[in-house]
């Protein structure tokens, strides 16, 4: 999910929160996924980045930068036992921290609240917050640049499958309470799961709703449109949104609309055929929506279900995704390529529009204005617990 306007952000502060300065630490060496980790060993902010790199035995490799808790690569086997990129994403730091000419959430764990909030504006106990906007007159993933996705977390590798990151934000930060304290895991497992896990704490009753924003082509091809891959989602409803992505508080079914993948099926039958359905319209023509999730029940997500997948008829990899959330939001790369959007793929070659797709876990968007959605309030002595895993196959 993207937004709709050029993030305004001042100059002097890029400046002074990039410094590209390399530390002479990281050796150069080349990733599976041909990425040299001294292209990301740098300073941001007075602290340290690096890349760091996630792998099993069966061919998967997970490329992650503490640079906004970011996934640069994503690495599996193909139907000929070929190495696979599926992620977008770019080959050097210094285009993930350019704030100022192609902010990006690429790849990035977002927070402190992913997706959109009307008019930056929430209460909780009483009180009126007003948010960082960052969207038109929205606020988006938490205030964008200056939110979570362009902090550097703090780093802990352990073994060569799971990377613990940790930030901690201050009471006040983008105009949301309490301090957090917040972890994302990342973990490659055996069976070619991209597991991850969000937990948070706080001193001060506020909300949260983190997510990952990985960008999937598993054509691995990422200067071809990516509308022949087939997509799955266990959901019969979704969440109208008006013109500016901002759910209109209804809740309806997908059965009879383009949104109805509750049984597999090409995204070109939807994404870029300029079908006469006001939601595509709304989205650019493709998808940007939030589903509501089949496997969300009774007010438990249940984590051993899929509740999406995506497959490419043309590599044989097949994705299933399982989440305790109660929604997922759907975007189909619908401004990719697009005026100032980043568009310089790995190894120099160009996103086109309609490339990617993402699948976030999330609460509703907007849900801190829609009482009767699932709502993300953390309470003190509370944990945030939030779980996302991507299973990757051949099909």
């Amino acid at each position: 999910m993207k937004n709709l306007k050029t993030i305004l952000f001042c100059a002097g502060a890029a400046v002074a929160m990039f410094s590209a300065c390399k530390s002479g630490e990281a050796p150069s060496q080349l990733t599976q996924s041909g990425l040299d980790a001294a292209k990301f060993d740098t300073i941001i902010g007075g602290k340290k980045v690096a890349l760091y790199t996630l792998k099993n035995a069966n061919g998967m490799e997970v490329c992650i930068t503490n640079y906004g808790g970011r996934v640069v690569s994503l690495v599996v086997p193909d139907k000929d036992g070929k190495a696979t990129d599926v992620v977008l994403g770019f080959d050097n730091i210094q285009q993930y921290a350019d704030t100022l000419n192609s902010p990006s959430d690429y790849g990035s764990s977002v927070g402190r609240y992913a997706n959109r909030i009307k008019n930056g504006k929430f209460s909780l106990n009483g009180e009126d917050y007003q948010l960082t906007l960052n969207d038109g007159p929205n606020s988006l993933h938490g205030g964008g640049t200056t939110g979570w996705m362009h902090q550097v977390y703090e780093a802990e590798q352990v073994g060569d499958s799971i990377l613990k990151l940790t930030i901690v934000a201050q009471d006040g930060e983008n105009g949301y309470p309490g301090t957090i304290t917040a972890t994302t895991t990342y973990k490659v497992t055996a069976d070619n799961t991209l597991d991850m896990t969000w937990e948070a704490t706080t001193d001060k009753e506020t909300i949260i709703n983190q997510t990952n924003h990985n960008y999937y082509n598993l054509n691995g091809d990422f200067n071809s449109v990516g509308t022949d891959m087939v997509l799955y989602l266990n959901a019969d409803n979704f969440t109208p949104s008006d013109s500016l992505y901002i759910p209109t508080g209804e809740i309806k079914p997908v059965k009879d609309t383009p949104f109805d993948f509750t049984t597999p099926h090409a995204l070109s039958d939807a994404v870029g055929t300029g079908l006469d359905f006001d939601q595509l319209k709304n989205a650019n023509g493709g998808i940007d929506h939030n589903f509501c999730l089949n496997t969300y029940k009774d007010g438990k997500g249940d984590d051993t279900q899929v509740c999406a997948s995506l497959y490419s008829p043309k590599t044989g990899i097949f994705m299933e995704m399982f989440t305790n959330e109660p929604g997922v939001q759907c975007y189909t790369g619908n401004f990719q390529g697009i005026g100032n959007e980043p568009n310089i793929a790995h190894k120099g070659g160009k996103y086109p529009q309609y490339v990617s797709v993402c699948l976030e876990s999330q609460k509703y968007p907007n849900s801190p204005n829609q009482k009767e959605w699932v709502q993300a309030i953390l309470k003190p002595g509370e944990k945030y617990y939030s779980h996302a895993a991507y299973k990757f196959s051949i099909k």
